[in-house]
């Protein structure tokens, strides 16, 4: 199954729909697709469902351990495939046109 986000006018992920192979062989008839036959309005990039962001955690030795620090390791694919867009578009997610990327924010600190 392909999956297609959809973004606003700050590249702001607004939701995920699902699309048969069959129809979305690639990402421009997948575009088409949801212009023509689903009639939705907007901005849709392809993304990943088997795409994620990879990290290496640090752990503390306390009970239970915690974590003290993480390194970015980049783009992974789940099945062992070449990585797309940096990982699976989710709701609140921004697409990076620099990158060609889909990025989660950075939640806001707590005080």
């Amino acid at each position: 199954m392909a999956h297609f986000a959809q973004l606003d006018d700050n590249n702001v992920v607004q939701q995920v729909i699902v699309i048969s192979n069959d129809v979305a062989v690639d990402e421009a008839s997948g575009q088409e697709f949801i212009a023509n036959t689903l009639k939705l309005d907007g901005v849709w990039k392809q993304t990943s469902y088997n795409t994620y962001r990879h990290y290496e955690y640090t752990f503390d030795d306390s009970e239970p351990p915690q974590v003290i620090s993480s390194e970015y390791l980049g783009p992974r694919h789940s099945l062992g495939g070449t990585p797309f867009r940096g990982q699976y578009a989710g709701i609140g997610d921004r697409y990076d046109a620099g990158l060609d990327e889909f990025v989660t924010p950075e939640s806001e600190p707590v005080e």
